[in-house]
C-alpha cells in the first residue's frame, strides 16, 4: 500500500502533466524523463533500497542510542568517582587536621613537662646548694669552736702553769683520772 501511494505521489508531481502534444511517445522527453524515473524507483524497491536505507537509519539510531546510554553511564560513573574522592578529600582533610591538633596537644604537653622537670631541677639544685651552704656553716662553725677549745685550753695551761704548784697540778691530775674512771663505769 505505501509503494502505491508513494508512486502516485510521485506521478501527481511529476512535470509530465505540464507537457504539449502526445504524452505517450518516446519523443517527449517529459515521458521518457518519467519513465526512466519510474523504472528507477521501481528498481530500487526490488532491490529493497529503502528497507536498507531504513535499517541502516535504524541501526545508525541504535548506534546513537546505545553511544547515548553509555556516556550516561560513563556520566553516573564519573559522578559516583567524583563524590568518592571528594568524600575521600574531606576525611583527609578531617584526618590531618586531627593529627596536627594532636601534635599540637604533645608539643604542649611536652613543654609543660619540661617546664616541670625544669623547675624541680632547679629546687633540687637549690636544696643541694643550700645543704652545701649549711654544712659549710657547720663546718666552720665546728673549725672556730675547735680552734677556739685549742686557744683557750692553751690560754688555760699557761694560766694554770704560772700559777700552779706542782702538788696542786698532781691533785687535779689525779682528780681527772677519778673522774674519767667514773664516767667510764
Amino acid at each position: 500500500m505505501k509503494k502505491l501511494l508513494s508512486l502516485s505521489l510521485i506521478l501527481a508531481a511529476s512535470p509530465v502533466l505540464a507537457a504539449e502534444g502526445p504524452f505517450f511517445s518516446l519523443r517527449n522527453a517529459d515521458f521518457v524523463v518519467s519513465l526512466a524515473f519510474i523504472v528507477f524507483v521501481g528498481a530500487l524497491i526490488y532491490f529493497g533500497v529503502p528497507g536498507m536505507i531504513g535499517r541502516m537509519l535504524d541501526d545508525r539510531a541504535n548506534g546513537i542510542k546505545n553511544s547515548l546510554d553509555e556516556a550516561r553511564l560513563l556520566r553516573e560513573e564519573a559522578q559516583a568517582l567524583l563524590a568518592s574522592y571528594e568524600a575521600k578529600a574531606r576525611e583527609v582533610t578531617a584526618q590531618s587536621a586531627r593529627i596536627v591538633e594532636g601534635a599540637k596537644a604533645e608539643a604542649q604537653a611536652a613543654a609543660e613537662l619540661a617546664k616541670a622537670d625544669l623547675a624541680k631541677a632547679i629546687t633540687r639544685k637549690l636544696a643541694a646548694a643550700e645543704e652545701q651552704i649549711e654544712s659549710t656553716v657547720k663546718a666552720a662553725e665546728a673549725a672556730v669552736r675547735d680552734r677556739a677549745v685549742s686557744v683557750s685550753v692553751a690560754v688555760a695551761a699557761e694560766v694554770l702553769k704560772s700559777q700552779m704548784t706542782a702538788e696542786q697540778a698532781a691533785a687535779s691530775v689525779d682528780a681527772s683520772i677519778a673522774q674519767v674512771a667514773a664516767r667510764i663505769h
